[in-house]
């Protein structure tokens, strides 16, 4: 099947890179219009150059540029029929050494911007009988990773406003869905930064891969091709949904794929939570 989102036009933040990347070169092949936003310009231009779609430069926790580039997309597009909400950070840190700032960072990020995100598409894609709002979860917010606490807490926060919206729009009539997307592991750049990451928090040596083959790595496609099947009518009937896209990470004992020891006690991390 080719051009399942044929004269769609797609907002995906977070694009330059990782997932993001992924929706935006599937989504254009399927047909869609895309606009890459993300504040990796370099990257985000030359890809949006290659797909023959847009880009805007966009720190996804100011407001007004929001608005901006709502509006700037409409008017060029006339209409907008996807938003992925897609771009994202981890701050490694457990409940009692996570910092303030790096919670309140983590939470604008991912929280804020998937609210200003729904907030103002909305009523545009009401305007045109309605679209599809992807919210990129983890499984994060289903399963407790106390070293990213503050992560956990932003994904749990997307997942239950993402139900908020589906059910406000259902009530609207409006044709707006709204469903999220829930990962495990996926080989992307935030990904590869991780282990450094850790070792900078924690203080913590010798990471290294454990041979858990149900939890290994995915690759960005396979989160993409979730993401085209919300965005495309095919889902029409799928609304306030949460799809797990996880090799049933979040349903087997066990922990996973990172093993960080130090001399007085194990400590296991999972690649789990960490999505984008």
């Amino acid at each position: 099947m080719t051009g399942r989102l044929e004269n769609k036009v797609a907002i995906i933040t977070g694009a330059a890179m990782g997932l993001g990347a992924a929706d935006a070169e599937l989504f254009a092949s399927e047909g869609a219009k895309v606009v890459l936003t993300d504040i990796a310009e370099k990257e985000g231009q030359e890809l949006a150059d290659k797909l023959n779609g847009t880009f805007f430069h966009h720190d996804v926790t100011d407001e007004d540029r929001w608005i901006e580039i709502i509006n700037e997309t409409e008017k060029k597009y006339g209409r907008i029929d996807v938003l992925v909400n897609n771009a994202g950070i981890v701050k490694p840190g457990d409940p009692e050494n996570q910092t303030t700032e790096e919670y309140k960072f983590t939470m604008s990020v991912h929280m804020d911007s998937t609210f200003f995100g729904c907030k103002y598409v909305i009523p545009v894609m009401a305007k045109n009988g309605g679209g599809s709002i992807v919210n990129m979860c983890s499984i994060a917010s289903v399963q407790g990773e106390s070293y990213v606490a503050a992560y956990c807490a932003a994904k749990g926060a997307i997942e239950a406003y993402s139900r908020a919206v589906a059910v406000h729009c259902g009530l609207a009539k409006n044709g707006v869905r709204c469903n999220t997307i829930h990962p495990s592991g996926i080989a992307t750049p935030m990904v590869a930064s991780v282990p450094a990451l850790m070792a900078e928090k924690f203080g913590n040596t010798g990471v290294q891969d454990a041979p858990v083959e149900s939890n290994k790595v995915g690759e960005p496609m396979d989160i993409a091709h979730a993401a085209l099947y919300l965005a495309s009518d095919e889902s029409k009937f799928v609304n306030g949904a949460q799809l797990r896209v996880d090799n049933a990470m979040s349903v087997v004992s066990g922990l996973s794929l990172i093993h960080i020891s130090e001399p007085t006690r194990p400590l296991y991390i999972s690649y789990a939570v960490f999505c984008l």
